[in-house]
């Protein structure tokens, strides 16, 4: 490990118990104190939406990302009941696009033109939609990935990596902005099965983080290896993890179930592997996001 916790960003929580997104101070030794939590979001915050509503109550993503199109930075969200959208952020208070996508969306990513990609799992398919376009658009490309469950942009190659519950998949965007199309670059078996969460290691473009159903891995782009050999993997490498990340300092980030939880895919804590955990009393916390545009 190395740096200073100093420099980390806040720590953003998708709690499906307050059915809100939570966003911590990361040096916060106490989560369940007022001034730890730095800023929070619900669909029932925004007005207008009515009709989205059904679409939320399970949120299962959380990314903060600059817009492409109107500048400043946005949030975008997904959530099993249905929802994927973009909305500003820190306002939060309208939605930029919006719609209940059906499928069960776990993840989603801005692209660089300003459309949104979504991974569906029960669905089987990553979509991009036209978000580009405005507010009402819902047109979008279709690929078919079992148990999509992960997306990441990949800015230095220009490829969008979707993980599913037995491959890591590059695409190639192709189409218009308004006409999106999608195309398989390559396609790699991952060592084990059920894919879960995709993110990429901080301070290293050329390794991606993997977790499937048994394993936490770090993938070698240039090599295309799985491997796990990184530092604390001894500590690191759970089954069942549901998010993970790297923060600056090199503190890695991760969220996994625990037992007695509201579901079996929750929990009330976070794992700081080289410092404290946090636990938020009574929240049902399904994945940790590292609060940061560029990550």
């Amino acid at each position: 490990m190395s740096g200073s916790q100093s420099m980390d960003y806040p720590i953003a929580c998708t709690d499906q118990k307050s059915h809100r997104i939570l966003v911590f101070a990361p040096t916060a030794p106490d989560w369940n104190m007022d001034e730890s939590l730095i800023w929070s979001w619900s669909l029932l915050d925004v007005d207008g939406f009515s009709e989205l509503l059904p679409a939320w109550g399970l949120p299962t993503e959380a990314k903060l990302r600059h817009d492409p199109i109107r500048g400043g930075q946005c949030m975008i969200v997904t959530d099993s009941c249905g929802l994927a959208a973009i909305l500003p952020y820190p306002g939060g208070e309208s939605l930029i696009w919006g719609a209940c996508v059906g499928g069960n969306p776990h993840s989603a990513e801005l692209l660089p033109n300003g459309n949104l990609a979504v991974a569906a799992s029960t669905g089987g398919w990553v979509r991009i939609y036209a978000s580009s376009q405005g507010l009402t658009d819902q047109v979008y490309a279709e690929l078919p990935l079992p148990g999509s469950h992960g997306l990441h942009w990949d800015s230095r190659r220009n490829v969008l990596w979707a993980l599913g519950d037995h491959d890591l998949v590059a695409l190639r965007l192709e189409g218009t902005d308004d006409q999106p199309e999608i195309a398989v670059d390559d396609r790699v078996p991952l060592p084990s099965r059920y894919g879960h969460d995709l993110q990429p290691v901080w301070g290293n473009d050329d390794r991606l983080w993997i977790t499937t159903v048994s394993h936490v891995y770090q993938y070698v782009i240039s090599s295309g290896r799985f491997v796990s050999e990184y530092a604390d993997c001894p500590f690191v490498d759970w089954h069942d993890v549901k998010s993970i990340g790297n923060q600056p300092s090199g503190v890695i980030v991760s969220a996994a179930p625990k037992p007695g939880g509201l579901y079996e895919w929750t929990t009330d804590e976070i794992r700081l592997h080289g410092t404290s955990n946090r636990i938020r009393k009574g929240a049902a916390i399904y994945k940790a996001r590292i609060w940061a545009p560029g990550y």
